[in-house]
Order: C-alpha cells, then sequence, then structure tokens
C-alpha cells in the first residue's frame, strides 16, 4: 500500500521550472531512492513533497489525504520528516538541544524519552558528546545528528536528502546501516543519495530521475544492474 504519492507533479523557483510532471509511489515500510545525475530535480521533489515549494501543477497525497498545499510544519505534525541536503543544524546548541528541537511535533512529544534513548544507542558518538555545541562536529558526526534530529519528529515518512555527502567511506557504511534499522522498525524512506550504487543496494525499489522527469523505475537490484540505466541516466 502507499503512503506518500506524488502525482504528476510541476514545480519550480521563480519562473524557472525543475519539475515536469514528476510521479512516484512510497510503499509503506520500504526504502526507496530517488537517484539520478546532478540538477536532475532530486531536492526540488523532495522541497515539493515537503511543503517548502508549492507544486505549480499535480498533487501529493499522504495517507490518502491531498497534502499539496499544506505548510511544511503541518507535514511534520502529520509524520511526513525531512532530513535536508547540508544538515541545518543549530550550531550554537549541543547536541542534546538539537535533537529535543527535533521534537517539536505535537505528535512527537510523548515520545521524546523513548526516541533518545532509540538515537543514543543508534549513534553511540552523539551520546558520548551529547553537551558539546553541534558547530564543533565532524561531517560525519553532524550527519548523524542531522538524521537523529529527523527520527526525534517520531516520522512516519523520513525523506533525506544526501546523506552520504562529502563524508568517509567508513562513515557511511555506518549510516547507511541505520536506515536499515529503521526499516527494519516500518519507518518509510524515501533517499536522494550521490552514491547511486549503496543507495540501489539498500532499498527497496528505485526511481530515476532525469531532467525533471521520472524516467524510470523498479526494484532497485534491477535498476542497478541494468547496463541502459547505469550508463544513460546515473552516468556510471
Amino acid at each position: 500500500m502507499a503512503i506518500l504519492e506524488i502525482r504528476d507533479v510541476a514545480s519550480g523557483y521563480g519562473e524557472v521550472q525543475i519539475l515536469w510532471g514528476a510521479k512516484m509511489s512510497l510503499e509503506e515500510g520500504k526504502l526507496t531512492s530517488l537517484v539520478g545525475a546532478n540538477g536532475a530535480g532530486k531536492t526540488t521533489m523532495l522541497r515539493t513533497v515537503m511543503g517548502l515549494i508549492k507544486p505549480w501543477q499535480g498533487s501529493v497525497w499522504f495517507d490518502g489525504k491531498d497534502i499539496s498545499n499544506l505548510p511544511a510544519h503541518t507535514k511534520a505534525e502529520m509524520g511526513v520528516v525531512l532530513v535536508p541536503e547540508g544538515r541545518q543544524l543549530f550550531t550554537d546548541m549541543s547536541i542534546e538541544e538539537n535533537l529535543e528541537m527535533g521534537a517539536s511535533p505535537m505528535r512527537a512529544r510523548p515520545h521524546v524519552q523513548e526516541n533518545l534513548e532509540k538515537v543514543y544507542a543508534m549513534f553511540p558518538r552523539l551520546k558520548e558528546r551529547r553537551t558539546q555545541k553541534s558547530g564543533t562536529l565532524s561531517g560525519g558526526e553532524q550527519q548523524m545528528l542531522a538524521v537523529a534530529r529527523g527520527i526525534m519528529a517520531n516520522p512516519v515518512v523520513l525523506m533525506i536528502d544526501e546523506l552520504s555527502l562529502g563524508l568517509a567511506p567508513v562513515l557511511v557504511l555506518g549510516l547507511f546501516e541505520s536506515l536499515k534499522q529503521l526499516k527494519s522498525e516500518g519507518i518509510t524512506l524515501l533517499l536522494v543519495e550521490q552514491n547511486v550504487q549503496m543507495a540501489l543496494a539498500v532499498s527497496d525499489y528505485g526511481y530515476v530521475l532525469s531532467h525533471g522527469k521520472v524516467e524510470l523505475h523498479g526494484p532497485s537490484r534491477e535498476l542497478a544492474k541494468d547496463d541502459h540505466v547505469r550508463e544513460a541516466y546515473l552516468g556510471l
């Protein structure tokens, strides 16, 4: 069953159109990857779903409801959560304060302690440094914190933009392992990721975005093995 659907969405910035009738469907409890070359429109897709950009045409549906024109904070209250590219942490605040800010939606507040224990178990390094200002963390630690802050919002659907960007391979492996754990707990995941091979290796289903349109989609393992897909759309 689809928990989130993007139906023929067109959107962009100012007068510049980025998405041209994009379509996606996220199955409940599955990990879906959205991949494509730089400039394909992946971040614009996430921002449109989240409500940071309003769709010019088409619609976004969550749990059977049209949420196309709802503001981002309302979508977060419903359980749609975005971990943005660039992390966007509160750099003068401690790790724990950032995590508490992540739990600001009303739906998350009864679960603060439970989710805090969960993210500290998932990322022990954050627990060790919980009083440290987030602006002094390494890039890998900041990405852990960004994901953990998203988990604190008690998401139904968690969207993550560029999980591995700029990180050492050993840290990337750990972060991808955390995605498997979240999926096992029933969270529906949408991953936008520059590391195409890793994204398709861990996800159940994949969409290939090119020039603002979904050109191909299918089980991730099949997309990863398709030489035409790899060459024509992914630059591999």
